[in-house]
């Protein structure tokens, strides 16, 4: 497979997986930060914010492998 080809494949997969894990963790939060106070919220959209790159980063090293 071309690189093009698998930095194409690679950017469909993660957009689409960050749309999915947006709203996820929006309907997460709803019920769970309902009550909740100002600095849980921060730390919770804090830590939302990061943890999508580590399901990333596997898909992110394959789109860069070199073609054999």
């Amino acid at each position: 497979m071309s690189n093009r080809t698998r930095k194409f494949i690679g950017t469909i997969l993660i957009l689409t997986f960050v749309m999915a894990y947006a709203l996820v963790v929006m309907a997460l939060a709803q019920p769970v930060l309902k009550d909740a106070g100002k600095l849980t919220q921060l730390l919770f959209y804090v830590f939302a914010g990061f943890a999508w790159v580590l399901p990333v980063m596997p898909l992110i090293s394959w789109m860069e492998r070199k073609q054999k």
